[in-house]
């Protein structure tokens, strides 16, 4: 089995998963659910509980006190996607081949889909810390909120909302990757590891690793926005060039933008080779979102 088919296996175990956490309990009005899981079953790499729970198993964890904190992570990277394709923000009609949440259900369902889907993500796991409390599961559940909030994918997103159509220096571009992209990925990977009561060594390593994984994958977005199709990428291309948007590619070019990919995710594999062969799968994980098309 080639590591694409272990993502495609991966995904439909964690959809299974979010199905669960989704439907245990009666959402009313009916709508409310149905834009939801929408947007939560439009597919996706699963990328960020697909970390965490590899995060987890690498330290030694197992991925069974993981797995509600996955569903979790997912649901609020998709309700940072309902909100940024809408109007106010990038103002996108298409999200993985289909109509944007706004388009199918209307601004105002769309807005609340994403408020849902967040607040459940919380509920989650809350529930789960209950369930079987540990102090390593409170600590996973901050980590999770400090990666979404005020100290990173929020502040990240204002950051890049201020500066579009603005002349942006280096270390501003490197500030919004860093926030708006990589803290989701550092805390799934944070998460993951105090989930399977990682050394502080190894919690500090795993942050570095999802902050140049995170910078290079955004980055790789930035490239397939210019040279992707809409066919490829499920999404429309060149937006970042209709909402005035600076990006490594508008500031350095494709070429180069490609070897700072390639350099972050060279230095992000060194740092998973000290974990040892439990985290050969991410270093074959960071190894092919070098080279995606999608």
């Amino acid at each position: 089995m080639n590591l694409k088919e272990i993502l495609q296996k991966k995904a439909v175990e964690i959809e299974a998963e979010l199905k669960k956490a989704l439907q245990k309990k009666q959402i009313y009005p009916a709508m409310l659910y149905e834009a939801m899981a929408y947007s939560l079953f439009a597919g996706g790499k699963r990328l960020r509980p697909i970390l965490l729970l590899s995060a987890c198993e690498a330290v030694g964890g197992k991925k069974e006190k993981a797995i509600a904190f996955a569903c979790a992570i997912e649901m609020i990277h998709t309700y940072s996607l309902i909100h940024d394709d809408l109007p106010a923000m990038d103002n996108d009609d298409y999200r993985r081949g289909r109509l944007t949440s706004h388009k199918k259900f209307g601004e105002a369902m769309a807005i609340l889909a994403g408020d849902a889907l967040l607040h459940h993500a919380f509920e989650t796991m809350t529930e789960a810390c209950i369930n079987d409390f540990s102090m390593s599961s409170l600590q996973a559940m901050n980590a999770i909120a400090h990666g979404a909030g005020v100290y990173g994918m929020v502040c990240g997103q204002v950051a890049d909302v201020l500066n579009e159509g603005k002349a942006m220096d280096e270390k501003t571009m490197y500030f919004i990757h860093k926030n708006k992209t990589a803290a989701m990925l550092q805390a799934a990977l944070k998460a993951g590891a105090l989930l399977g009561q990682a050394t502080q060594k190894q919690l500090d390593m795993m942050e570095q690793v999802g902050e140049k994984m995170g910078v290079a994958f955004q980055i790789s977005d930035d490239i397939l926005d210019v040279t992707g199709t809409l066919e490829e990428l499920g999404k429309p291309v060149h937006s970042d060039q209709k909402n005035e948007k600076n990006t490594y590619v508008t500031m350095y070019g494709v070429e180069a933008s490609q070897k700072m990919v390639e350099a972050l995710s060279e230095e992000a594999i060194s740092l998973l080779k000290a974990f040892g062969e439990k985290a050969d799968f991410l270093i074959n994980l960071t190894q092919y979102l070098i080279a995606r098309k999608n």
